[in-house]
């Protein structure tokens, strides 16, 4: 707070607040965000195109183009996307079999009839489907008629999400890692134990059963029955409601 005499910091806290609610032209043009599953193909939308233009240039970088449409024609640069790129509807970018490292923000710079320029963004997020998990059972110790149960769901060089599930509720944030460590009491045991990894575009899962009072094993039928409740879990109260 100021106090009376610090007309100088209650000037400065107005400029602040008229920063944070007003909005201003010098920031960047707003940014489209894309997702997409490897292998496959996708369009970059574009929206408020303007009527009457005379040029548009799509950038993969800022200084590298991929194409040019100009007098309804169109020129393709040489680059890795040569013979992987389209206009689409609404002249929007269409990438065919993208691959991770065409993750970028891709950048549409569109030249006016009037001579004006407009830049439009869009960040595109190539993703591999997630690989299906394995449960490695680490440890299973039986102590004072409690398990010290330690399982790994561990994937070497992935940008992957790891969450647990007992039976089929997740177990906290705070065990949601590759390996879940936890004590198991015979009041508080679950029958299943599951590994569910995802990323933007998948997710996989794989499941153990547990047996009191320290026994771990695997089951077919069992992991079928939890990769449904996982499933329908989110989705049965909303069935209810309609």
């Amino acid at each position: 707070m100021c106090s009376q005499r610090q007309k100088p910091c209650l000037a400065l806290e107005l400029l602040l607040l008229f920063h944070l609610v007003w909005p201003t032209s010098t920031q960047g043009p707003s940014e489209h965000r894309v997702t997409a599953i490897s292998g496959t193909n996708v369009c970059l939308p574009i929206s408020n195109l303007p009527a009457k233009y005379i040029q548009l240039t799509w950038f993969y970088t800022t200084n590298q183009k991929i194409l040019e449409w100009e007098s309804n024609q169109t020129l393709l640069f040489d680059s890795e996307f040569k013979g992987r790129v389209s206009l689409g509807q609404n002249q929007n970018l269409c990438i065919h079999n993208v691959q991770k490292n065409d993750s970028s923000t891709y950048i549409l710079r569109v030249l006016t009839d009037s001579g004006t320029e407009k830049e439009w963004h869009t960040r595109l997020e190539v993703y591999d489907p997630v690989p299906k998990p394995e449960i490695e059972i680490q440890k299973t110790q039986e102590v004072d008629n409690r398990c010290h149960l330690q399982l790994s769901c561990r994937m070497p060089n992935q940008s992957i999400n790891y969450t647990w599930y007992r039976d089929s509720e997740p177990f906290p944030t705070g065990l949601q890692n590759s390996v879940l460590d936890i004590i198991v009491e015979p009041n508080n045991y679950s029958t299943f134990y599951t590994c569910q990894l995802s990323n933007p575009v998948s997710s996989k899962n794989d499941t153990v059963y547990f047996t009191p009072p320290c026994k771990l094993g695997r089951s077919s039928a069992v992991a079928w029955i939890v990769t449904w409740l996982i499933v329908m879990v989110p989705i049965i109260p909303g069935l209810l409601w309609t």
